[in-house]
C-alpha cells in the first residue's frame, strides 16, 4: 500500500510540475506571437521557447482552443498567428 501511494504522489507531483511548465510555455508563445507577425511554425516556436515540439504542440492546441490564435496551413507546415484583436490591445 505504501509503494502505490508513493507512485501516485509522484505522478500527481509531476503532473503539477508539467502543468506549470505548460502554462509558462503558453505565456512565452503569446509574447513571441505578439512581437512576430509573420507567422511561426511549431518547430520555430519550440526553438524560441526551449521546449520540445510535443510540448509546444500541446501549448498551441490549448491556445487555439481558447480562440487566441489563427492557424494557416501552407503545404505541410502550419503557421501560427496571434489574432488581430489581441495585437491591437497591446498597442493601446
Amino acid at each position: 500500500m505504501i509503494i502505490i501511494n508513493r507512485y501516485i504522489y509522484k505522478a500527481i507531483f509531476l503532473s503539477r510540475v508539467y502543468l506549470a511548465k505548460l502554462n509558462q510555455t503558453i505565456e512565452q508563445i503569446k509574447n513571441i506571437l505578439k512581437e512576430d507577425t509573420r507567422g511561426l511554425t511549431i518547430q520555430e516556436l519550440a526553438d524560441l521557447t526551449h521546449v520540445s515540439r510535443i510540448t509546444c504542440s500541446i501549448a498551441l492546441a490549448k491556445i487555439e482552443g481558447q480562440g487566441l490564435i489563427d492557424v494557416r496551413a501552407i503545404g505541410k507546415y502550419k503557421l501560427h498567428y496571434l489574432k488581430l484583436r489581441l495585437k491591437n490591445e497591446k498597442k493601446k
